[in-house]
């Protein structure tokens, strides 16, 4: 769902669009659709996610299988109830995980704070993504998320090339560069203030710093799933998605904008 990514082979650019089309085109069918199909999408990307997570910090298999299935539940409480009840029940999991990891043997016991931090990595966003939806203007919103997310990597992938420039962090992620930043900061105003206008009305360009501030959001998101990636010493975080590697690598941006958004909608 984003855009091709430098340093990636040339041959894989018609794979990395029609695959992120397909993706853009199931989360936007599954947003309109709200309720349980949307809530479905979101389990099923963050089980694959949580799956892959386990994979960069060395989790056994039954413990990345216990963790996706709490936040399956955690899915499914905050459909039933509310963002402060999928908060709650996400809560529950991470004391229930520490509190059995905590207590086993040391070989079982090592690396517990992976795997809470790999649950509350995709604990959170999923509690938000469906809260939001749940609103009464939960389209509009999940709407803007996706909007600004996308518009930041499409923009920032081609200021980036058109421009070169300065690295913006070479030690994590060696092609992303200062116009990059710039230019997704450019792309994700106007998507943001384009889809709230069309949604809430009012003047489009009080819109426009949201949209930019979240794109450094999402540059900060992508830029940490990097960072996970090289202590991994792995390009990808999987090989689910042709052309673009895992679900990680794909909603990496999304975590963080999708948080802010709904504690924004939850405080506003």
């Amino acid at each position: 769902m984003a855009a091709p990514t430098p340093g990636r082979r040339p041959g894989d650019l018609p794979a990395r669009i029609g695959s992120g089309a397909l993706l853009a085109a199931v989360a936007i069918a599954a947003a309109w659709a709200g309720g349980p199909a949307f809530a479905a999408l979101v389990a099923v990307a963050v089980a694959v996610g949580r799956w892959e997570w386990g994979g960069l910090v060395g989790e056994s298999r039954v413990h990345r299988a216990s963790q996706i299935a709490g936040l399956a539940g955690v899915v499914g409480v905050t459909l039933a109830r509310d963002v402060l009840h999928g908060v709650a029940a996400l809560g529950v999991v991470l004391a229930m995980s520490a509190a059995w990891r905590l207590g086993q043997v040391p070989q079982v016991r090592a690396g517990w704070r992976a795997t809470l931090a790999g649950t509350l990595y995709l604990g959170l966003p999923a509690v938000a993504l469906v809260g939001l939806r749940e609103r009464p203007d939960g389209l509009a919103l999940v709407a803007f998320v996706f909007g600004v997310v996308w518009a930041t990597d499409i923009a920032a992938y081609f200021a980036g090339r058109a421009l070169g420039g300065p690295k913006l962090a070479p030690a994590i992620s060696p092609s992303k560069t200062w116009a990059g930043l710039l230019g997704g900061m450019a792309g994700a105003g106007a998507a943001g203030a384009a889809v709230a206008h069309q949604a809430w009305g009012g003047a489009p360009l009080a819109f426009v710093p949201a949209g930019a501030a979240l794109a450094v959001a999402a540059q900060a998101g992508d830029l940490f799933e990097s960072w996970m990636k090289r202590r991994a010493g792995v390009k990808d975080s999987g090989s689910l998605i042709p052309g673009h590697g895992g679900v990680l690598d794909r909603v990496d941006g999304l975590v963080p904008v999708a948080c802010l958004v709904a504690l924004a909608a939850e405080l506003g």
